[in-house]
């Protein structure tokens, strides 16, 4: 469990940063200088590469160009967990994924009966979506109290509703298509699976089709962070060599490298022979050999989504300004239809859909954990929150909807949030009374 706890803890502290980025961005729309904070979400930045111009707003450039970096992380970790992790197995994958199921369709069908007919119904998509940041974030407060095996639970629903999150997306949130843009990126995706197949390990290769692939996706009408998605698929998983042989070979160098010992003046052994060299840069090559291209990856940007991308990301989006009748604005029925698909909608969904696929043993419960713990973590699964955003801003980019929608989406997880913490905690005091 180690691996895991180390990466609860990190979404715990990356959610924090999140929250905090978050709250600047609501001052800092509400303050004085509210229109330096429009002003420079809105400043166009234009790049040349090679002849190829992009210029767009800065806000456009953090949701179309570093949020393909977050879902580029979002994808490496579906492909980890299809592999090996918690969706590897159907037994094991059934409860998260029904979970998942469930608390995607009832909050999506509570949005749309609430806003049928309406100009809003498009935002159908927004209460469809978990923050495994900001969920994972308020279990870890809540400590040893919660078993780990409930941390895991939420984790894998966490990743089946961002496989469903990007499906929406690529379906339901694209514009009129540019089929030559779509083959464009049809071609280097094949030729980053080719890739794959062929061995290639370089990061570089991956990153220059990568870019290639974002650009075609980005002039397609199909929005640019489904290429993050498709790219992490193709990112290989396979290691060079097998555990044993790579005991077998360490074990062999470590051995060269002890009888290498060269004494110098001063008695102690110093590490400047050819064979204490070589000995290095063999057990370097093996040590890379060992690692699957996706688990570096994913190592390597998980700092950089959890403390760069996803904050930067909250302080662009997040920003909303609380003016007038509050209560009206929730009111509405973008508002309502988020707040109840969020707080309602998720929690509901979640539950039922898992207490039907146990009922019919289809999938278990988590060891240790009741349904009083599935529905405490049913009300964490209504932190929408980036993901959420994120649909909103394509559902009603320019729109007068879209305040509307942010602050459905920040009352619903702050509320759907303190609820799921206060019913764990009930749950945890009351099972230590009885021992």
């Amino acid at each position: 469990m180690r691996p895991y706890q180390e990466f609860a803890r990190s979404e715990a502290s990356g959610g924090l940063f999140l929250l905090a980025c978050t709250l600047i961005a609501l001052v800092w729309a509400n303050s004085p200088w509210r229109d330096s904070y429009f002003h420079l979400w809105g400043r166009e930045l234009a790049v040349d590469v090679a002849g190829l111009g992009i210029k767009t707003s800065l806000h456009h450039w953090i949701n179309d160009g570093l949020m393909a970096v977050f879902f580029f992380l979002v994808g490496l970790e579906i492909k980890r967990e299809v592999l090996v992790g918690e969706l590897a197995s159907p037994r094991r994958a059934a409860l998260p994924i029904a979970a998942a199921l469930g608390g995607m369709l009832v909050p999506a069908s509570l949005y749309a009966l609430v806003n049928a007919g309406t100009e809003s119904a498009r935002g159908w998509g927004i209460p469809m979506a978990t923050d495994i940041a900001f969920a994972l974030g308020v279990l870890a407060l809540l400590g040893s109290r919660v078993p780990p095996s409930l941390k895991v639970f939420l984790a894998a629903l966490a990743i089946a509703d961002d496989i469903g999150a990007v499906l929406v997306i690529a379906i339901f949130y694209t514009g009129s298509i540019d089929w030559s843009s779509l083959g464009l990126g049809a071609v280097m995706l094949v030729l980053l699976v080719a890739a794959n197949l062929a061995g290639v390990r370089r990061p570089a290769v991956y990153v220059l089709l990568g870019i290639v692939l974002w650009i075609a996706f980005l002039d397609s009408g199909v929005h640019a962070t489904v290429a993050g998605v498709l790219l992490a698929l193709t990112i290989p998983a396979r290691t060079r060599i097998r555990p044993d042989e790579f005991l077998a070979r360490s074990r062999a160098i470590l051995d060269v490298f002890e009888k290498a010992g060269v004494v110098g003046k001063t008695g102690k052994d110093v590490l400047c022979s050819r064979d204490h060299l070589n000995a290095i840069h063999e057990l370097e090559e093996a040590s890379e050999q060992a690692q699957a291209p996706l688990l570096r990856l994913e190592d390597k940007l998980h700092g950089v989504v959890a403390f760069g991308i996803m904050p930067l990301f909250a302080l662009a989006n997040a920003g909303v300004r609380l003016t007038g009748d509050l209560s009206a604005a929730l009111a509405s029925p973008v508002a309502l239809g988020i707040v109840l698909g969020l707080v309602i909608g998720k929690p509901l969904g979640i539950t039922v859909v898992s207490w039907l696929a146990v009922k019919v043993r289809v999938a278990d419960l988590p060891s240790q954990a009741g349904w009083a713990a599935i529905h405490g973590v049913s009300w964490l699964g209504g932190i929408g929150f980036t993901m959420s955003l994120f649909i909103a801003g394509l559902a009603f980019e320019g729109s007068r909807l879209l305040d509307a929608a942010k602050l459905g989406i920040l009352s619903a997880s702050l509320f759907a949030g303190l609820a799921g913490w206060l019913l764990l905690w009930r749950m945890s005091a009351a099972a230590r009374e009885r021992g």
